[in-house]
């Protein structure tokens, strides 16, 4: 018996020495962060949604470092410094993205050493342009614009566009207060969009909102945005 407490005893004290080496490695101090945009211009998505992967080949973890996006289109990573690999996985985003030739989405190399910030590019189906917003008593109103960015047989069709609004930062179909869809089939002119709402009482009581405008391209699952907005009342 008593050699069967000293054992576990024994036991008990490896343990814990491997348990304070594991403690005492160094966490990552490196940020990778930057925005996905397309040619300088932020691309609005809807929080928390749209997946972004890292893979660090021959590190002994074969699974990814996984990660969202913001509503601007923001990323950020904390990581040890070294070769990553990049992905944004299929079928994910309003957009096309590294896409290969033979189909798919390729993988982008990326050296980590540091903080640093890397912008990434992607082609949108569309973008929300000239997003303009105005009080009007309880009523917001908006206008915008659609640019078809993507043509030919890759491109898509609008399914909807809608205006949303919210009492904090974060807007988008799960984060409102109120909303007004437009079908595509009530669209007459892409370049000249209108888009009302009636503002909700807001309790506890504020003096301004959030809005901003997203577009629903058919067989895309995740939308696009115009900019976030913040508008006094």
């Amino acid at each position: 018996m008593r050699f069967k407490i000293h054992y576990i005893i024994l036991l008990a004290i490896a343990f814990g020495v491997q348990s304070c080496k594991k403690d005492n490695y160094e966490a990552p101090t490196s940020t990778l962060s930057g925005r996905i945009m397309y040619n300088g211009a932020e691309i609005g998505l809807e929080f928390n949604q749209v997946p972004l992967e890292l893979y660090q080949p021959g590190f002994g973890k074969s699974g990814a470092i996984a990660t969202t996006f913001g509503q601007d289109g923001s990323y950020s990573y904390l990581l040890f410094d070294g070769q990553y690999k990049m992905i944004i996985p299929n079928g994910q985003g309003p957009f096309r993205w590294q896409e290969r030739a033979g189909g798919g989405r390729d993988t982008l190399n990326v050296t980590v050493g540091g903080n640093q910030t890397l912008d990434l590019e992607a082609t949108p189906y569309f973008m929300v342009r000239n997003a303009a917003f105005a009080v009007s008593g309880t009523t917001l109103n908006s206008t915008c614009s659609l640019e078809q960015i993507i043509n030919g047989p890759d491109a898509r069709a609008v399914e909807s566009v809608t205006l949303y609004i919210n009492k904090t930062q974060f807007v988008s179909r799960t984060d409102n207060i109120a909303n007004k869809e437009l079908a595509a089939a009530a669209i007459t002119d892409p370049a000249n969009i209108s888009l009302s709402v009636d503002i909700p009482d807001i309790t506890p009581t504020q003096n301004y909102i959030f809005a901003r405008i997203g577009l629903k391209i058919s067989g895309v699952e995740d939308m696009i945005f115009s900019p976030l907005q913040k508008i006094q009342l």
